[in-house]
């Protein structure tokens, strides 16, 4: 099999669902021979590798350790999904406390275990603040480190495909942007139906109600896999992030919006969903534009998740913003 690259690539959480859900996409997608899985549950751990092993992938070193420090040695990406996970009745603010916590040790060993990383993307929820708190504790730049958020525009293009009873690739550009939970910013000028722009079906073709139905089935998409399968979604962001780590690795482009750290005076000191480019440099922030009334909700979920990124500040997970440079000069 022919690699994409022989850089090392760390799974975190790897004995878990996703985790192991990402460590074999990895392997299928051929990203690297030099795969390495991670997870304080040893035995879980084990188990996953085993049945890697037993893939019989062709070429590939899966290595696995529940040791942080070895996990870390000379890797250069790493995808985490080692939070709690999200469980029936939980949104994903209300793993704030315990996955913040996670996300600072996380940020810690990345800087003493792995500095010279090139890449780190964050899918453990509230994805937008751990992602924060992973960037201003590892020390790395704003471009090196992003978080799943596609996960809200693929949701509302599969909602758009079953309404208009279209193929998936007939319904083009969906856009979410802002939060990547129930205070998410919908677009809807920058889709298009089968060549269509949505904005102009919306209130005829579908109706107003409907179309705000379908926003709320986006929203709560999270919410409606666990009531059918009784656990989190694994398989989509799993693929997902694997996705993104490979285009990072200089691979196929990710073509969805990613969450990354904004500061352009507007939008300040926050990771959220923004219309991105990703690619071997990281992520390169590109221009983002919707409606007076699109524009107002993203606003509205900019302060959501300020709200957030205070309260694990007052929680003191993280210093207040003035002091962040001291943490991570990046962050000037």
């Amino acid at each position: 099999m022919k690699y994409l690259t022989n850089d090392k690539l760390t799974i975190v959480g790897a004995a878990g669902m996703i985790g192991s859900n990402m460590a074999q996409t990895a392997a299928m997608l051929g990203l690297t021979p030099n795969l390495c899985l991670y997870d304080p549950y040893a035995k879980g751990l084990e188990g996953v590798a085993e049945e890697l092993y037993h893939c019989g992938f062709e070429s590939s070193h899966i290595t696995f350790t529940s040791d942080i420090k070895e996990a870390f040695k000379d890797t250069k990406y790493i995808v985490s999904s080692g939070g709690a996970p999200r469980k029936a009745g939980m949104t994903r603010e209300d793993l704030l406390a315990g996955n913040s916590q996670i996300a600072e040790q996380l940020g810690k060993d990345i800087k003493s275990y792995c500095p010279d990383v090139k890449h780190v993307v964050i899918i453990f929820n509230p994805a937008d603040i751990t992602g924060l708190v992973t960037l201003l504790y590892s020390g790395l730049k704003p471009c090196q480190v992003t978080t799943l958020a596609a996960l809200d525009s693929t949701r509302l293009r599969n909602e758009l495909t079953k309404y208009f009873h279209v193929n998936p690739e007939d319904v083009t550009g969906c856009r979410t942007y802002g939060g990547h939970g129930e205070q998410m910013a919908v677009f809807a000028s920058t889709a298009k139906v089968a060549g269509k722009p949505l904005a102009s079906l919306i209130g005829n073709e579908i109706s107003q109600e409907e179309w705000a139905a379908l926003r709320v089935r986006v929203i709560q998409g999270g919410k409606k896999i666990i009531e059918l399968r009784g656990r989190s979604s694994f398989q989509s962001p799993a693929y997902l992030a694997i996705r993104m780590i490979e285009a990072a690795m200089g691979g196929s482009e990710f073509g969805w919006p990613v969450g990354t750290y904004i500061n352009n005076g507007k939008y300040a000191n926050i990771m959220m969903a923004w219309e991105t480019k990703l690619g071997k440099n990281g992520v390169e922030l590109q221009e983002l534009d919707g409606t007076a009334e699109e524009m107002k909700e993203l606003d509205q979920s900019y302060v959501h998740l300020c709200k957030l990124r205070d309260e694990v500040i007052e929680m003191g997970v993280m210093p207040k913003i003035s002091d962040w440079p001291s943490i991570n000069p990046n962050l000037k």
